[in-house]
């Protein structure tokens, strides 16, 4: 099992107020899946996503990764999990604007200085050109469209070569046909064996998933698997 929660509690205290964002959430992912989850603002999908994504921390329960105990590890040890292991994609692509689109991907491979500069810089050109953008690689965010940008912060999630992709609305600032060419991506990345969770609102973006997870109130109300006529219906790929 790549992914495991049990009994995941999510407390938030403001000036003795304590809200409550999860209530004992638990559901396991396996390696290679795309699981979509689903829930209105305030349902608790943006909360677990950032304690997947080591970005937050639970207040109670237990989170296996990859096989290890997260639970007990200190916040050096959530980081460098975060940093090596996990790949995000936002909704507002989170671009660094006075940065090249090299650079932009390159960036993440800062907190790995170990690492090849040559395997790095070829890594970098091979997902540029899978996804359409090398020719683009020294313009800069503002030169490209929103379905561009949302592809450049694909291609730096991937240039550490996480387990896990953790897509947060990926389509949310984009026009239909921008978000469908981006979902498009995602499902060829799981096609390939990536692992991806993503989050969104959108009834039609998540069933390009393979996998739903519904949430109310901190809670998962419904898990199912995604019959393929939705894709088609979309018209995007099984």
């Amino acid at each position: 099992m790549f992914i495991k929660l049990e009994n995941i509690t999510k407390d938030y205290i403001d000036e003795e107020v304590i809200t409550r964002a999860l209530r004992g959430v638990s559901f396991e992912i396996d390696k290679g899946e795309f699981v979509a989850v689903m829930g209105s603002s305030g349902s608790g999908k943006s909360t677990l996503m950032h304690i997947i994504g080591f970005l937050d921390k639970m207040t109670q329960g237990e989170y296996f990764f990859d096989g290890e105990n997260t639970s007990e590890f200190d916040d050096k040890k959530l980081a460098e999990i975060r940093n090596q292991k996990v790949g995000f994609v936002f909704q507002s692509y989170n671009l660094l604007a006075r940065t090249s689109v090299w650079d932009n991907v390159l960036l993440p491979t800062i907190y790995m200085p170990n690492l090849n500069k040559k395997e790095i810089e070829d890594r970098a050109k091979q997902l540029l050109n899978k996804l359409g953008l090398l020719e683009r690689s020294k313009h800069r965010p503002n030169q490209l469209s929103g379905g561009e940008q949302q592809r450049v912060a694909i291609a730096r999630a991937l240039i550490n070569q996480p387990r896990l992709i953790l897509a947060d609305e990926p389509t949310g600032n984009l026009d239909s046909k921008s978000g469908q060419e981006v979902m498009e991506v995602l499902q060829d990345l799981n096609k390939e064996g990536h692992t991806i969770l993503m989050v969104t609102h959108e009834k039609y973006v998540a069933e390009c998933a393979r996998r739903i997870l519904n949430m109310k109130d901190g809670q998962i109300v419904h898990d199912y698997v995604v019959a393929h006529q939705h894709l088609a219906k979309n018209g995007l790929k099984k």
